[in-house]
């Protein structure tokens, strides 16, 4: 078999079978076959793409390139949940005390922040003392005992899928739904869970900017999902505007346990619940409506920030974070941004605004970075509201003083008015279970 026959294979539009499949992972994961060559074959996957069958075979390859992890003694009840990434989503925070809570187990490996989207782990790492790295005996562990755990993923997962993806980057080849696919969701099967809800990102803050698009990614992924043995589901979501108030590490963990306390409502509490309904429908074979109302009472009776605190305190943070967020650490300088118009913000550039948080010291631009947990911004206006001139648009917080010129500047542009009210877009866009 030569990788030369197979490129030629996929430039004719001809279907690859799974040996051919496998072949091509392994060798291109051992360095057998060359990134020249590999380039070659996503360039012509990009033009011809793939079947569902051969998307299938990739993911599956995908996942076994590496360590996975077993979860196979939880059965049904071990779920996941993926997003492609937005500004402000903090989701993962809420959603697994509260499933965790409810009887399922969730065992999750997550990402750091690139660029102007955010990670759950640095969020996790905004809290003193939490391990983001474990054993997997105690990862196992910790699942069985309480239900939830939370850590970075692991060097050696899905090998093969960190070398395709560094070569999609530099060859415009990242825009191609098969590839996009296998990459998330072979992610996903290493990490073992039975269960995955997808929260699919649409909007100026998502990597996804229109409706067809999301749709054909969200409908690809719940099918290979189904193909690969797992119940599946996605959720298409607006991120046309940042998720809740809070941008910024600490700053998304202490909204996170505002949710949990039952003090704020609003798109960012009405996602979590949708998303954990269908977390729970899906693992415990329930109606997403007797799954909405074990959600809520995980919220309203405590349970979901008890668990919260249990959680936390597992892993090696301060549970005391909880009922005094004055342990988090404090930005030096804030300044709130003034309107300088009137009229209903009807536009937010959520892109731009993951990008003032990462100018304010929340972000990072390479992997390398260090970050500031407690910088970030926390807005008082969002789409639809009216703002008189004086206003209060935004509070930056920031230990760089000398970033906060850009940073209003930049967070000015993203912002449009009109005097006519915008209608509002529901957060939760479509469904596809």
């Amino acid at each position: 078999m030569r990788m030369y026959d197979l490129i030629l294979k996929k430039r004719h539009g001809l279907e690859l079978t799974d040996a051919e499949i496998r072949y091509m992972i392994k060798g291109f994961t051992d360095g057998t076959i060359p990134d020249y060559q590999m380039s070659a074959m996503c360039m012509a996957i990009l033009f011809n793409s793939m079947t569902d069958k051969e998307t299938a075979t990739l993911t599956l390859e995908i996942a076994k390139s590496g360590d996975t992890v077993n979860l196979s003694e939880f059965e049904q009840l071990s779920v996941d949940k993926h997003s492609t990434g937005g500004v402000g989503d903090k989701t993962t925070l809420i959603i697994a005390p509260i499933v965790a809570a409810c009887g399922v187990k969730l065992a999750k490996m997550s990402g750091r922040g690139l660029g102007h989207t955010g990670g759950t782990i640095d969020k996790l790492e905004s809290i003193e003392g939490y391990k983001t790295t474990v054993s997997c005996d105690d990862f196992l562990k910790q699942t069985r005992e309480i239900g939830v755990a939370v850590i970075g993923q692991s060097g050696n997962m899905t090998p093969a899928d960190k070398k395709l993806y560094a070569l999609r980057d530099v060859t415009a080849t990242v825009d191609s739904i098969p590839l996009i696919v296998s990459s998330i969701m072979g992610k996903k099967l290493a990490a073992g869970a039975k269960n995955i809800v997808l929260d699919v990102k649409l909007g100026s803050g998502a990597f996804m900017r229109n409706l067809d698009d999301a749709k054909a990614l969200a409908e690809k992924m719940v099918v290979i999902g189904k193909e690969c043995g797992r119940n599946t589901a996605a959720v298409i979501t607006n991120m046309d505007e940042p998720l809740g108030n809070a941008v910024g590490n600490s700053l998304e963990v202490i909204e996170a346990i505002s949710v949990l306390k039952n003090e704020c409502s609003g798109d960012l509490r009405s996602l979590c619940v949708t998303l954990s309904s269908i977390m729970l429908s899906l693992s415990l074979k329930i109606s997403e409506q007797v799954a909405i109302e074990m959600v809520i009472n995980a919220l309203d009776s405590g349970k979901a920030l008890a668990k919260f605190k249990e959680w936390i305190a597992y892993q090696g943070g301060n549970p005391g974070v909880v009922d005094d967020i004055s342990l988090f650490k404090k930005s030096e300088f804030t300044y709130e941004i003034k309107s300088e118009q009137r009229g209903y913000i009807t536009k937010m550039d959520t892109e731009s605004i993951g990008i003032v948080a990462s100018i304010l010291g929340a972000g990072r631009q390479k992997k390398e970075d260090k970050i500031d947990f407690s910088a970030g911004l926390i807005l008082n206006k969002k789409t639809g509201d009216y703002v008189e001139i004086g206003d209060t648009l935004a509070t930056l917080y920031t230990n760089n003083v000398d970033s906060i010129y850009s940073a209003v500047k930049l967070y000015s542009q993203a912002l449009k008015f009109d005097s006519e009210k915008p209608q509002k877009v529901p957060i939760i866009i479509e469904k596809i279970i």
